[in-house]
């Protein structure tokens, strides 16, 4: 058993009086803070989760980056479920630093970092935990006071009782005794609050950011406002790894509010008073570009050849990502299936322009810095790198953000380095902003993929083998090389969703066909569960019908060793009363998954006017557990749009380097008036939460496409769909 003392007086201050703060250690204790609701240590951290105060008010802090999913509600409703709290009473606090390695997501190796719906996953049985120590630390500083056994004592929302005498007390009161309790061990499994108790997790309490969104009162890094600041835009390189040549900066200067130009590496700088102001000087630079990157003969039509060439190369090399069974079957014979799957490039179209705010220090060896990101340990360490100095000296405020979907992970990195670059250069803080147009230019692109799927049915029609062949670049060795090892070469971006591991095949292969990258990359919602799921999914409802089989009964046959799984095909088959679309229509069905979460969609589709129309979209999730219905169940509704607008349309093409598309009028996303009726319901394994914000996916582009192909008889095979296809 652990047991964690409260911080000695001697090592720290106090300021105020009257608050009880806890803070949950990475090892497994707990530490009280006693006498403020900012109790500090020596160094001037506050490092408290949970803060109760004199007058009954709990903060609950979070650690993972709030960018529109709701874990500012999720996460700190996970603690307050354990301590039984009166979620009245509760307040949030983000998470913008974490020196001492108290906040930072589990799952992350202990980083600050929200990614890849992983924040519920990573946090959750360590606030569970937490939650617990913290209500035992006021039953016992309860008990104590009242001079009576700690197992006699109980809470319930938000108050401690004494059931013998009678006594009471809420959270405040007990925050403000003398004396409190300041050591408490680990708590077994079987003593958290079992989930008959629950009476905040698993319930629509509403979500704590949506007031302030609704009024417009939600402040996000391009809001933010400083004394002096300066307005910096970019002329930015045409082509990657290009330099620019300044020819005439004159035009730009003479624009009123323009203060400086500072040519970059990669673009040249404009600095003005106002946002009008530097526009206005960018669009009159006079600029000629180096025109020597290698990237200038990239084309997408060409890379998109390439990869299909690439994907049929059998005697190339290919890295395995997941092989089972018999792996030297013969996929040569006459009676091998084979069908090839095409997904383009897409961009990640977020709402909120990429902006960051920073403002160095007069020794250029610090700086307080604004910013939207997924993760503020790597932002904090980028900007200690780019001052060459030590993460202490960032004063680093985490914003929400207005959409990331993989955006604002590793890309933050560069927009940060350039604010920071010319914070320093001009002696003032500068905002940064890309412009729409600036973002979709050079957007980091989900890559490109050609998939070569391989089967043999036997003479039974039951699916005994199956090669999937992925022809895609790596996003690691490009977006983070940290995590790219050349010598295994395993890129969980790209490959990830094409295991199959749910379905029992005697004899499974998935394998990676590295090809060069022709664009920048970066991941995307759903990362590559999208496209694996979207190939596999169709591939096998061509294989149904080639067994003269329908869908659903197929899977049902690969399916029979994983319950989960067919808990929710099942459940997406009762709730669309699959196969029985109204006449003019058609159902699609798929199976997905991302990561522990497991779903099937299933779609309603028509053509109006030789337009593709889905009229319905129905999804069965487990989840695990649901920890905010409302929340998971919006995540898995954006997911479903996010799929079927790159189904419809959605995008990115590229000559001579330069991509073609310029913002929403020719990079249009999904409109409101083609949103079908979605329903969603979860069937919950009981197992730990799992995310939701991708999973919504993998599972809608081949549900679409396997409905076009029941009512047409021929299924696309490429996103997005050709347009006599949408």
């Amino acid at each position: 058993m652990t047991l964690l003392q409260t911080h000695a007086t001697r090592r720290g201050f106090l300021r105020g009086t009257g608050a009880l703060s806890f803070a949950f250690l990475n090892v497994g204790g707990i530490a009280v803070l006693t006498g403020s609701a900012e109790a500090q240590d020596a160094t001037g951290q506050v490092n408290a989760w949970v803060t109760i105060t004199p007058d009954d008010r709990m903060t609950i802090k979070f650690g993972a980056a709030e960018m529109g999913q709701g874990v500012n509600t999720s996460l700190p409703m996970i603690v307050a479920e354990e301590i039984d709290a009166d979620w009245s009473t509760v307040s949030v606090e983000q998470v913008s630093s974490d020196p001492n390695g108290i906040y930072g997501n589990p799952g992350f190796g202990g980083a600050l970092f929200a990614a890849g719906s992983s924040s519920l996953e990573g946090y959750y049985t360590y606030l569970r935990q937490s939650g617990a120590q913290a209500r035992q630390i006021l039953i016992q500083t309860a008990a104590k006071h009242w001079g009576v056994p700690a197992e006699e004592v109980t809470t319930q929302q938000g108050a401690v009782f004494h059931g013998p005498s009678g006594q009471t007390m809420c959270y405040g009161e007990v925050a403000a005794l003398p004396d409190p309790v300041t050591s408490i061990g680990e708590i077994a499994e079987d003593s958290l609050k079992p989930r008959s108790a629950w009476n905040i997790v698993g319930t629509d309490v509403e979500r704590l950011d949506i007031p302030d969104k609704t009024v417009g009162a939600t402040k996000y890094s391009i809001d933010v406002v400083v004394p002096n600041m300066l307005y910096a835009v970019q002329l930015l390189a045409p082509v990657e790894g290009e330099t620019p040549t300044v020819n005439s900066e004159e035009a730009a200067r003479a624009v009123a509010g323009v203060v400086d130009i500072i040519p970059m590496e990669h673009a040249v700088a404009v600095l003005a008073e106002n946002f009008t102001a530097a526009v206005a000087g960018r669009d009159v630079l006079d600029v000629s570009w180096s025109r020597s990157s290698p990237f200038r003969s990239a084309d997408s039509a060409d890379e998109l050849a390439a990869l299909a060439e690439a994907a049929d190369d059998i005697s190339g090399e290919a890295v395995v990502w997941e092989a089972r069974g018999d792996t030297n079957v013969n996929f040569t014979g006459r009676d091998v299936v084979t069908s090839h799957y095409t997904t383009e490039h897409v961009y990640h179209a977020q709402m909120e322009p990429l902006n960051a705010v920073a403002s160095v220090d007069e020794d250029g060896l610090g700086a307080e810095v604004w910013l939207g990101t997924q993760s503020q340990t790597v932002s904090i360490g980028v900007a200690a790198g780019v001052l060459g100095t030590t993460p202490d000296r960032i004063r680093f405020h985490a914003m929400q953000m207005g959409g990331a979907f993989g955006r604002r992970t590793v890309f933050a990195r560069v927009l940060l380095r350039d604010a920071l670059l010319l914070s320093k250069a001009a002696g003032r803080p500068v905002k940064l902003v890309w412009t729409r147009e600036d973002d979709v230019k050079n957007g980091w692109l989900r890559p490109a993929t050609v998939q070569r799927l391989d089967a043999v049915l036997d003479d039974e029609g039951n699916l005994t083998a199956l090669r999937h062949r992925i022809a895609a670049p790596s996003i690691f060795e490009f977006a983070m090389p940290d995590r790219w090892n050349p010598e295994t070469r395993r890129d969980l971006l790209v490959m990830e969703g094409s295991e199959s591991t749910d379905y029992d095949i005697p004899a499974f292969r998935a394998e990676h066909v590295l090809v060069q990258r022709q664009s920048r990359l970066s991941a995307w919602r759903g990362i590559g569960w999208g496209p694996n799921c979207f190939a596999r999914e169709c591939f096998l409802d061509e294989l149904a019908a080639r067994a003269v089989s329908d869908p659903v009964a197929f899977r049902r046959k690969l399916l029979v060793n994983a319950p989960r799984a067919l808990a929710v095909l099942n459940a997406a088959v009762e709730m669309s009363d699959f196969g029985n679309a109204p006449e003019g229509r058609a159902h699609g069905l798929a199976f997905a998954g991302y990561k522990a979460t497991l779903a099937t969609g299933v779609a309603e589709v028509s053509y109006e006017d030789n337009r593709l129309r889905i009229h319905k979209f129905w999804a069965a999730v487990d989840p695990g557990i649901v920890v905010h219905p409302q929340a998971y169940r919006a995540q898995v509704e954006g997911g479903i749009l996010f799929g079927l607008s790159s189904v419809l349309r959605e995008r990115s093409t590229f000559t001579e380097g330069q991509i073609e598309q310029n913002n929403f009028y020719d990079y249009e996303p999904l409109r409101i008036s083609e949103v079908p009726e979605i329903e969603v319901r979860f069937v919950e394994s009981g197992n730990p939460p799992s995310g939701g914000g991708e999973i919504g996916v993998p599972m809608t582009a081949p549900a679409i496409a396997n409905a076009v192909r029941s009512l047409t008889g021929v299924g696309p095979r490429h996103l997005p769909f050709p347009p006599g296809d949408a």
